[in-house]
């Protein structure tokens, strides 16, 4: 086993906007001026008008709710504020594993479709077939129930009964099945050996994420033997994001040494390095990393130091482009407080804010015709109100966010198979073995 990453700080969820993310109990600031308070009076007259006038009686709890949202979303897209039951969702995303059943699910005509029951869940054990319909849980009808809600309701603690109607082909009755709830562990990494090449695919930065790619590689060793092993393919493609040690270790994987990462706040003092320590997982063997508009903040962390410290060649398309960091800010019983509190910079001193990762060799993934349209290459430097970084020109960032679900339409993956073959060839692989100069 390699020896992590030493870290000061620990790392939280990344969102759906893909943001690195550092806990903290708060920082001491200056006391606001009287001008501030007398603003803050006026809220609350507002609110009391609000409260006492309103048409219709509001919830109070959202108005406040509302209006803290409102204050943070005039800062930067990523900024915002967590009630307790998002802040407990974000949690168990970060930890990589919740109570539920163990199925993967989609929604087709109004009816919540089983993709695959996980093995050994208790969905697999209970007979969930993938196929069948969900057409009831708990008695209530998923006809004109959102996904995202039908998920929420299946989910739950640990040792709680649900009861789910399935409609299944070839059964003329709907099949009723009582299932118990349990810990359902979330993949961070999935992997497989593309005959002389270790495939290794990170979907999330959870709490699992480098043990998963520790034990994946381990695998991939046993299956290969070391002098037919030609290297490995990391794919960050369409990873959002998530915890900043996870991304910081998953670097140290495949590095001896050298600087990772660094954070910069509003102030000096506050800057933060975070270096490799000594073993690579990899042997030394190769490595191309695989990057689209839907690699974002942790992916980019990874992308950007194995980049600069030359350990990788980068390959695909120009990443999403989010660079900064937010500390999550426990509220009590409140929920939380996620907060931008700084950038982050490659071991170059390259900040990605923005602008995103430019790839070492650019290979361009074809969009189906009936997608042409509907997939957009927007980046952080489209969102409104984002934070302009230092680097940031008109191009912008990100890129197209597609990839084929058959390995063989899969143009960016073969590009990559090949060159680790012999295949193809390209000056900027394999990655020259020089050290990049670290920023001061």
């Amino acid at each position: 086993m390699i020896r992590r990453a030493s870290l000061v700080v620990v790392g939280a969820l990344l969102g759906a906007t893909a943001m690195s993310v550092i806990y903290s109990a708060g920082v001491p600031a200056e006391a606001a001026g009287a001008s501030t308070y007398r603003e803050l009076s006026i809220f609350g007259d507002v609110f009391e008008r609000v409260r006492a006038q309103y048409v219709t009686p509001p919830q109070e709890d959202k108005l406040v709710e509302n209006a803290i949202n409102g204050m943070l979303s005039s800062l930067d897209p990523h900024s915002s504020y967590m009630n307790a039951k998002d802040a407990e969702d974000m949690r168990a995303q970060t930890k990589g594993e919740f109570g539920g059943l163990g199925i993967e699910v989609t929604m087709d005509n109004d009816l919540v479709k089983v993709i695959t029951p996980i093995d050994d869940t208790p969905a697999a054990r209970a007979g969930v077939r993938a196929g069948d319909y969900i057409s009831e849980i708990d008695g209530q009808s998923v006809r004109g129930m959102k996904l995202e809600d039908a998920v929420d309701k299946m989910r739950g603690a640990v040792n709680t009964p649900i009861k789910l109607s399935l409609i299944r082909k070839g059964e003329a009755k709907p099949i009723v099945l009582t299932i118990v709830r349990d810990i359902i562990p979330v993949r961070a990494v999935k992997f497989r050996v593309e005959g002389d090449v270790g495939y290794l695919r990170i979907i999330s930065f959870s709490e699992k994420t480098y043990d998963d790619l520790e034990k994946a590689i381990e695998t991939i060793k046993k299956q290969v033997p070391a002098d037919k092993l030609k290297g490995y393919v990391l794919d960050l493609r369409l990873n959002p994001g998530g915890l900043l040690d996870q991304a910081i270790n998953v670097s140290d994987a495949f590095m001896e040494q050298g600087e990772v990462v660094s954070t910069r706040g509003r102030n000096p003092e506050e800057t933060r390095r975070f270096s490799a320590g000594p073993g690579d997982l990899g042997d030394g063997k190769p490595v191309i990393v695989l990057i689209n508009g839907g690699s974002a903040s942790a992916s980019e962390i990874v992308a950007g130091a194995l980049q600069d410290q030359h350990r990788a060649t980068i390959l695909g398309t120009r990443s999403f482009g989010k660079g900064s960091v937010q500390t999550i800010i426990p509220l009590g019983d409140n929920g939380l407080l996620r907060l931008t509190t700084a950038l982050y910079y490659t071991p170059s001193g390259k900040s990605i804010q923005g602008t995103g990762i430019t790839p070492d060799i650019k290979v361009e993934q074809p969009l189906p015709e009936d997608l042409k349209d509907k997939l957009t290459t927007a980046g952080e430097s489209s969102l409104p109100g984002h934070i302009k970084g230092q680097n940031e020109t008109d191009e912008g960032s990100g890129s197209s966010a597609y990839v084929p679900p058959e390995p063989k339409d899969d143009v960016q993956l073969n590009f990559a198979l090949d060159l680790l073959r012999g295949k193809k060839t390209d000056p900027k692989f394999p990655a020259e073995t020089k050290k990049a100069e670290v920023a001061q």
